[in-house]
């Protein structure tokens, strides 16, 4: 059963609300997941729903039948009218149906598990919310082993990161706050050979390199690139040729035509 709510002064929707913000999301572990596409996602994960918010008036079959499926779940259920449910939401036009979701945490040895020769990708202070979504999105597609944040980087949890990564959040080992000398430790430590994207005299083309064995590809900030320290740490320089005007390439493309080289190296090698 769900339970109506018509106070904006009830506890879970001040809780929902207050999301919007890290230091809430931080504060009490949990995150927004909104819209029909990403209530589907952490429905196929393992990931702790804590309530789900949705909308009295809808009438969509896809997000009734998710309801139908969150009560099967036991999950609490709040249904609310539009002004509160404006409340909670961060999109215009909100599909009317959101989660509560707790924080699953990750350590750099849960990336091991999910490949004998792991392919990881690392974001060095990538700061733009929606990059780094993307980046998220682009691993879990290529069939990455894991994500890796160094400290400076974008909130995973953000709600734009969030829809950004369109579920792949869910899906992909994620590690957040990593420290730049515990990275280089981790990579060295299990062998695996590093990749910094950057525009360098010393780097080489990124289809000539070798990513068919235990890989990190490092994309940086974007506006300073990969820092001194891990550019200094990596196995190679790389970077992709450019023959238009364009200074440089968004860091999520970049990292997309990059981490798709590394598939298409694997594929054809288990060919």
């Amino acid at each position: 059963m769900s339970e109506v709510i018509t106070s904006l002064q009830n506890a879970h929707i001040k809780l929902a609300a207050s999301l919007k913000q890290k230091k809430y999301r931080d504060m009490h572990q949990v995150f927004i997941a909104e819209g029909t596409r990403l209530v589907e996602e952490v429905l196929k994960s393992d990931w702790e729903i804590k309530f789900a918010i949705y909308l009295d008036s809808v009438k969509n079959e896809r997000i009734l039948h998710l309801v139908d499926e969150l009560k099967t779940r036991n999950c609490a259920l709040y249904r609310v009218n539009q002004s509160i449910y404006d409340k909670v939401c961060e999109t215009k036009g909100s599909q009317g149906i959101l989660l509560v979701v707790k924080k699953h945490q990750y350590n750099l040895s849960d990336i091991l598990k999910r490949a004998e020769n792991p392919v990881v990708v690392i974001m060095d202070s990538v700061q733009d919310p929606g990059n780094v979504g993307t980046i998220i999105r682009t691993a879990d597609a290529a069939g990455c082993s894991g994500v890796i944040l160094t400290k400076g980087s974008a909130d995973i949890f953000n709600g734009k990161t969030v829809r950004s990564a369109m579920g792949a959040l869910f899906h992909v080992p994620i590690i957040e706050d990593v420290e730049t000398e515990d990275l280089l430790q981790f990579v060295k430590k299990n062998s695996i050979r590093t990749y910094a994207a950057a525009l360098d005299k010393t780097a080489k083309t990124y289809f000539s390199c070798d990513f068919a064995k235990p890989t990190a590809m490092i994309f940086g900030n974007e506006g300073n690139g990969v820092s001194d320290t891990l550019l200094i740490g990596a196995s190679e320089k790389v970077f992709i040729p450019m023959q238009g005007d364009a200074e440089s390439l968004n860091v999520a493309t970049s990292a997309a035509i990059i981490i798709y080289e590394s598939l298409r190296q694997r594929i054809s090698r288990n060919c």
